[in-house]
């Protein structure tokens, strides 16, 4: 069964601008910039007034689902530039003091399980990285990239061969986008 035309609309709110250059979507708001292509065949997308409009003709089950997620994907862009994005990360360390500290763009953890050599992670530049206490605060107006962010920090403490009941040392993310995990 094919639909004859499925056809979704997003507003864009005050405060945020969005450009439009073919399948090259920009947009600029108070918490930054963020740009991502989108390929998605048969899937057409068009900026009339300030509402951004997907659609696609004589749509199949496939298409219905492509037009969901590039809908999805432009609403996170939108929420991104205006609100932006924040994880939420709490350093754990029961056997060794742990030293984490942000140089630049780079994540420097000292003394992880006594370890002599540090551990050291880079970010991208669209990304803001904050120790505050026993807390890290990742934050970016792309929500892609503060949650690989924020996965490279929980990665980068991950322990191997060791019983995890007992050597609960780590980063862990508690928090992402508002929602409380822990």
């Amino acid at each position: 069964m094919r639909l004859q035309l499925l056809k979704k609309e997003i507003n864009v709110p005050q405060g945020a601008t969005v450009a439009l250059v073919g399948q090259l979507l920009s947009a600029k708001g108070p918490k930054g910039e963020v740009k991502r292509q989108f390929e998605a065949p048969g899937v057409s997308i068009e900026k009339i007034d300030s509402k951004i409009i997907v659609s696609v003709k004589n749509a199949t089950k496939k298409d219905k689902t492509t037009v969901g997620s590039v809908t999805a994907h432009i609403k996170n862009i939108i929420q991104g530039v205006t609100q932006g994005f924040t994880y939420k990360l709490k350093i754990c360390s029961g056997h060794f003091p742990m030293n984490v500290s942000v140089v630049g763009k780079q994540i420097i953890i000292k003394n992880f399980l006594g370890e002599k050599f540090p551990r050291i992670a880079d970010f991208p530049p669209n990304v803001t990285v904050k120790v505050v206490g026993q807390e890290i605060l990742v934050e970016s107006p792309d929500k892609e990239i503060a949650g690989c962010s924020a996965a490279i920090i929980e990665i980068l403490t991950h322990v191997k061969g060791r019983d995890r009941r007992i050597f609960q040392d780590g980063i862990f993310i508690i928090q992402k986008d508002q929602k409380v995990i822990a």
